[in-house]
């Protein structure tokens, strides 16, 4: 049992670990293009310029 959660400790980390990559780089990229960039605040969906 021990093995399987750390296995899965160990995946989740990673997941997470690239999800947060990703983002960065998707900042980044639409910086760059200057296209405007979709969120969630408040249960509202806005848009933010760059």
């Amino acid at each position: 049992m021990k093995k399987k959660e750390v296995k899965k400790d160990i995946l989740e980390e990673k997941l997470l670990k690239g999800l947060s990559l990703a983002y960065e780089r998707m900042i980044v990229q639409k910086r760059k293009n200057n296209q405007k960039i979709v969120v969630r605040r408040g249960g509202k969906i806005v848009t933010i310029n760059p």
